[in-house]
């Protein structure tokens, strides 16, 4: 597999690989998320690309087409774009296309967007896309007309079947109401891994030190979080991963200020870090709840570290984790 690429226009594709004249094999989706679903599609780009010589590639948008057409209808993304591309990386594509969606973009008919996207830079030889696939002006075109539209410019198009978990469709709305609920264990089992919050690490009040419980601030660049509550969570930290237990919440017992997530790392002796971290979501514990004062509250924390360290127990114990399909 070549080095993989991330591409920000077609100028750019043709620019890098025009002149060896590369066919793609392609996904085409916004992959909010990039939860099974998505990895099941993906999957099948990096298995056909071999046979045609080509480079597995997905085609994907930024911003959300929502956030430039119904503004007030977008949904509050999972992932930022750097997630989704490590996640693309990951998967063993050779390329990612990040189209910049804009008025333009969203004007170009299905038979426009083919002809000057998939047709001619990446001269696709094969797309697989799943039922509930749209594209072109006023989303004109599903996935049966992107196959009328490959025969009629020489590619191939595949419609891929959905992952059912416990009964239901993944797709990203149900990962973010998951999500939304508190309900990050479902989240995981639609994900195939912890849903994750990314950004830097910021000073909190002093609360945490004060209850003798440090904790880390996390800044976090997802436009959804979970529910307010407590979670039994991973941080990472450069190359370091520690089990931790995060809050989300206003701190009701004190100042009921802003919106704060601050997880305390277990083993975790260094001074208070800078830089970027990570934080991955297992299972949610309780609400958020007043407490009477600092004592108890100091109580409850306890109580939650140990119901963490049991959880991480059990995890090990059973060597169970969420898999891909």
């Amino acid at each position: 597999m070549s080095e993989f690429k991330v591409l920000r226009s077609t100028d750019d594709w043709e620019g890098l690989y025009g002149a060896a004249q590369l066919p793609s094999v392609v996904s085409i989706g916004n992959f909010d998320g990039l939860h099974l679903g998505h990895q099941k599609i993906l999957r099948g780009v990096v298995e056909r690309a071999p046979a045609f010589g080509a480079l597995a590639t997905a085609v994907t948008f930024d911003p959300h087409p929502l956030k430039v057409l119904r503004p007030e209808q977008a949904p509050p993304l999972l992932q930022t774009l750097e997630q989704k591309i490590a996640g693309f990386a990951g998967l063993g594509l050779d390329a990612a296309l990040v189209l910049n969606f804009d008025s333009r973009l969203a004007a170009l008919s299905p038979e426009e967007f083919v002809r000057r996207t998939l047709a001619g830079p990446l001269r696709v030889q094969f797309v697989l896309v799943g039922h509930s696939f749209r594209f072109g002006h006023r989303q004109a075109g599903n996935a049966e007309r992107l196959r009328e539209l490959g025969a009629k410019f020489g590619f191939a198009v595949e419609i891929v079947e959905p992952v059912i978990v416990d009964g239901e469709v993944v797709s990203s709305s149900v990962v973010r109401a998951a999500v939304g609920e508190g309900r990050v264990a479902l989240a995981a089992r639609f994900l195939g891994r912890p849903f994750a919050l990314t950004g830097t690490i910021r000073r909190g009040t002093g609360r945490g030190s004060s209850l003798v419980f440090p904790t880390l601030n996390l800044a976090p660049e997802q436009e959804l979080l979970p529910k307010t509550g407590v979670y039994a969570t991973e941080t990472v930290i450069g190359s370091r991963m520690y089990r931790s237990a995060t809050n989300i919440g206003i701190r009701p017992t004190f100042d009921a200020g802003a919106l704060s997530v601050e997880s305390h790392l277990f083993d975790f002796s260094e001074t208070m870090p800078v830089g970027r971290m990570e934080l991955r979501f297992w299972e949610r514990l309780r609400d958020e709840q007043k407490f009477s004062g600092p004592e108890e509250l100091r109580r409850q924390i306890a109580v939650d570290l140990d119901q963490t360290r049991e959880f991480f127990k059990r995890l090990d114990q059973s060597a169970v984790t969420p898999q891909p399909a």
